[in-house]
């Protein structure tokens, strides 16, 4: 069965998901052999019998969309298995060569230190901290997670694969190779795994992931099968345990180590690993360092991998390793050296990458005195390392590490073979016409692949603009070296919509050649014409050039620039809903939801914001047009040039299209967040700004009271219920006052609607968290006289008639028609904004705090400047992993229900009766059972933040619950993790 393949690639950022032969994650892989090309998403599994040691790497599962048989890392791996001394050699100089470990090489490491013979591996300083971690985790229930963050070549991939090795006779040790995309498929082989087959025979998966992604899409899938399933836990169904080999991720795990704000409330549950070594591990590596010189001679003196961890990583090692290198010529380059140097800028610039053996043979042919032999590069083959994880796969090559390989490039630059040089022949002259799917997917990360940025900067969203290879030829090279890369690949792939795409942004962007930029956008577009991401680039192009523009350039040519750039965007829009709607009608268990492409939206409003500068500085006149205080036909005139009226629709409905994206960007941001990654701030900026200067800083005199009312609103931002929503998040609260009135004479007027009355209600309850005295009217009934508003506006009307409804301690009980509200809430939001926030995790709107009234209702912001201490720091928390409330300041702001757990549901409680809510967290729905938490509100409803489950203690005879603080976390512990918290109690 051939998997699908999804692969989304984004102008700022790309996301791509290829078959297992794109990428060797973290080298633990199995490579894919013919026959079997476009298999993903493996848990690979240890055969019951073996007949050669190279397979016995399989001791682990393969997760596949239908997979036939299932088996975890066994608990006896290898102990029947009788194993030669010479093939236990072989895989041990292997891997202290450089080769990605094996199974093999720790049961070898295992069977040496019991007999006597040998130390065991190296266990690097973060090994007993992932063990606390799982321990710990072992106590919830759920998916709980545990993080190990390292840097590339540190060992962090042998470290990870250790600990599932120990850990294979306590728990069922898994791992996920490829892109975990099918996150139904993959849940339900979790659970299977976690079941043993029946439900008598659970157990907690120990799943490792080797790429960082979005674990909220899985961990929901797991829940909804055990819910599917009717399993009843106390365990963790599963921890996953992932392990990201990331430069930056590590840099931003130590800078929100040093904001103790941050970490007041956070749980650390990961490690780092760095290329450091601590005094205990040099000791240690010193010992073993002996004990290899001993056993293999002067062999040991080419065991790069070990040896360049036990020499702290030293680049003096690095340098003696590579001195072959030294003499390298550029005129005369042997096939053996150009290979050499292929291989050096591909492990340099894209980790986890390799080459098949038959590939570099094939090329060697060339050279009669190689005839393919890989065996005769010398002298620099023990700088090569050959490796083959599974018989019935190809064999690898790659470099022995990574330091090697950037170092051999560096060599070789500084002896005239240019990196741009060695890119064009391992194009021409190596890849073959018909490019193996892995091949071609590391060629992708080697020329479009664009990494964060290494100048400290933490924000996600701080990517630079190419790939780490084109960034450096154009710092050490020629700008046009790179441009004479990516046109290569672009011909040579000529399919491929990417190496265009990249090739067009240099041009725009570095080069400043926009009808070079311009003929490579659509060369793209002609690639993947329905791709709402490569579209983006075209829009882009012309955004850029009407950027560059000099203020000398005359209107006409401003605004046929402008008028190019919109309709790029405009079809980009349209293209984003298209795909956005088709995904709608795909299977949604099966498949990771993509959220809907907004970059349309916002590169209109960025171009309208450039135009709008651009032409006022000329003249003022055009203020008081793209403001409609004028018509444009009324001044052209003044405005120089009669010819303009030609662009007079254009610019006469600016307005009106700026104000209707802004309002989508408000409901966008304001009620939800990406899962993704986090929202960019700026996206919220720039509209902002855009929006303001074409809405104008004045109120007409010559409009009537209402328009002028309705004016200074949109000034304020705060013309839709999610502008007033927001009032807090844009730091404008002096002006929440004045809003109050405006939209209490709005809705007090001859003609006033329901929803200028809701936004009145809403400014008054965001007042209210100013701590600012509001009115005690009984806005309750009040609202029940109005007319429910169009749909428009019904979600937050809906919204609000629950807020105002929802009991209070001194209710006797809960007004009856609770549960209806609950589901005219829920109903309006699918109404307005599901298909709009599809994959996207909706936001906190307000929480349920201990005042009353409209007091009662804590807004999410009041939190979050409460955790963070800094009222000027973005809204950017992450909310669905529940740190904040782990703060004692926060809260002291809330107001904590009683509920229960039942059959994957939880229902508040008031007085005996019971109202169904949504959980933030899915996986505290496992075990029945009475808890509590904290209720939030988002636009669509009701839902239990932080739910804990209520601890009984027995005392003698008598059953007792324990009090709040004795309560299970967040994640919810189990049985024996609450006896320990309530003994502490």
């Amino acid at each position: 069965m051939q998997d699908a393949v999804y692969n989304v690639d984004q102008s700022d950022q790309k996301l791509s998901r290829k078959t297992d032969k794109r990428r060797n994650i973290n080298q633990t892989s199995a490579p894919v052999h013919k026959g079997t090309r476009g298999k993903r998403h493996r848990l690979h599994r240890g055969r019951q019998s073996l007949r050669d040691y190279s397979e016995k790497i399989s001791g682990y599962v393969w997760i596949r969309p239908e997979s036939e048989t299932k088996f975890q890392l066994r608990k006896d791996q290898f102990e029947e298995e009788t194993i030669d001394q010479e093939t236990a050699e072989q895989a041990e100089e292997k891997f202290l060569r450089g080769a990605p470990p094996e199974w093999l090489n720790f049961h070898i490491s295992d069977l040496a230190e019991s007999n006597g013979t040998g130390s065991s591996l190296i266990k690097r300083d973060g090994y007993k901290r992932l063990v606390q971690q799982i321990h710990k985790r072992k106590n919830y229930i759920g998916t709980p997670t545990v993080k190990l963050l390292h840097q590339q070549g540190c060992g962090g991939t042998t470290l990870a694969m250790q600990l599932l090795w120990d850990m294979r006779k306590t728990l069922r040790s898994a791992v996920l190779m490829g892109s975990p995309l099918e996150c139904t498929k993959i849940a339900k082989e979790v659970v299977h795994l976690f079941t043993g087959g029946g439900k008598d025979d659970l157990n907690t998966v120990l799943l490792l992931i080797n790429e960082e992604f979005v674990l909220e899409h899985l961990q929901d899938s797991i829940m909804t099968e055990i819910e599917e399933q009717q399993i009843d836990v106390d365990i963790p169904v599963v921890i996953l345990f992932i392990c990201v080999r990331s430069d930056h991720a590590v840099l931003k795990a130590e800078h929100y180590r040093e904001q103790e704000g941050f970490m007041k409330g956070h749980d650390t549950d990961y490690v780092l690993l760095k290329r450091t070594l601590s005094d205990t591990e040099k000791e240690e590596l010193n010992t073993k360092k002996e004990e290899l010189s001993q056993k293999y001679g002067a062999k040991a003196s080419q065991f790069h991998g070990f040896n360049i961890l036990h020499s702290n990583f030293s680049q003096d090692y690095i340098q003696e390793a590579c001195a072959v290198l030294n003499t390298v010529e550029r005129k005369r380059k042997p096939l053996k050296t150009q290979l050499l140097s292929f291989l050096s800028l591909l492990n340099a610039y894209v980790p986890g990458s390799y080459l098949l053996e038959s590939d570099c043979s094939d090329f060697l042919k060339h050279d009669h005195s190689l005839q393919g032999d890989l065996s005769l590069l010398i002298p620099f083959n023990h700088l090569i390392i050959s490796f083959q994880h599974d018989k019935r796969c190809e064999k690898r090559i790659r470099m022995a590490h990574p330091m090697i390989a950037k170092y051999c490039t560096e060599l070789l630059a500084i002896a005239g073979v240019a990196r741009s040089d060695t890119a064009r022949d391992f194009l021409l002259r190596f890849c073959p016409d018909e490019v193996s799917p892995c091949l071609l997917g590391f060629i992708k990360d080697l020329l479009t692949k664009r990494e964060h940025k290494k100048d400290g900067s933490i924000e996600d969203s701080d990517m630079e603009k190419f790939s780490t290879l084109i960034l450096n030829i154009n710092e050490v090279e020629d700008k046009n070296q790179s441009a004479s890369v990516l046109k290569v690949a672009s011909k040579k792939f000529d399919k491929n919509s990417l190496f265009p795409q990249a090739l067009a942004r240099l041009y725009y962007g570095e080069l400043e050649d926009f009808k070079e930029a311009e003929f490579w956008a659509k060369k793209a577009i002609e690639r993947d014409p329905k791709k709402s991401f490569i579209a983006d680039t075209l829009g882009q192009v012309h955004k850029n050039h009407l950027r560059n523009k000099r203020l000398s350039i005359e209107p006409r040519e401003l605004l046929q620039l402008a008028q190019k750039a919109i309709e790029a965007f405009e079809h980009e829009e349209k293209l984003a809903e298209e795909e956005h709607r088709k995904s709608l009608t795909e299977d949604e268990k099966s498949k990771v939801l993509w959220g809907l492409n907004t970059t349309g939206q916002f590169g209109f409003l960025q171009v309208c914001n450039i135009l709008f500068d651009l032409l006022v500085i000329q003249n003022e006149t055009w203020k008081e047009v793209l403001t409609k205080n004028v018509p444009m036909g009324s001044v052209l005139e003044s405005l120089g040039d009669n010819k303009l009226f030609r662009y007079r629709d254009l610019v006469e409905n600016l307005r009106e299209k700026v104000e209707k994206k802004m309002e989508f960007f408000d409901n966008f941001l304001t009620y939800s967040q990406s899962v993704l990654r986090k929202d960019k701030a700026y996206v919220s900026r720039e509209a902002s700004a855009c929006y303001k200067k074409y809405v104008g800083d004045s109120v007409p005199e010559h409009n009537d009271r209402l328009q002028q009312t309705f004016q200074k609103l949109k000034q304020k931002l705060a013309i839709t219920s999610a502008g007033v929503l927001s009032c807090l998040d844009r730091t404008c609260t002096s002006h929440i006052e004045y809003i109050i009135e405006w939209w209490r004479e709005i809705s007090q007027g001859n003609n006033s609607t329901t929803d200028a009355f809701v936004n009145f209600i809403l400014a008054q309850i965001m007042l209210s968290n100013k701590n600012k005295a509001v009115s005690s009217s009984d806005y309750k009934s009040a609202l029940k006289l109005k007319k429910p508003p169009s749909s428009v506006t019904q979600a937050e009307y809906h919204l609000l008639c629950l807020l105002l409804s929802w009991p209070t301690n001194d209710d006797d009980k809960p007004v009856p028609h609770l549960y209806q509200l609950i589901k005219n809430a829920s109903h309006a939001y699918e109404r307005e904004y599901k298909t709009m926030f599809r994959s996207r995790y909706l936001r906190p709107l307000f929480f349920l705090g201990p005042g009353i009234s409209l007091k009662r209702f804590v807004h999410r912001r009041v939190l979050e400047i409460l955790w963070t201490k800094d009222a000027l720091q973005e809204s950017n928390t992450n909310w669905k992993n529940e740190s904040i409330f782990r703060d004692s300041i926060v809260e002291e702001r809330l107001l904590k229900v009683e509920g229960v757990v039942r059959n994957y549901r939880v229902y508040a409680r008031f007085r005996g009766t019971e109202v169904e809510v949504d959980a933030n967290r899915r996986d505290c729905l496992c075990r029945s059972g009475h808890v509590s938490f904290y209720l939030g509100f988002t636009i669509k409803g009701p839902v239990a933040f932080s739910i804990r489950r209520k601890l009984l203690v027995t005392d003698g005879d008598q059953t007792i619950k324990t009090p709040d603080h004795a309560e299970a976390s967040s994640n919810g512990l189990t049985e024996t993790g609450k006896k320990q918290r309530a003994d502490v109690a």
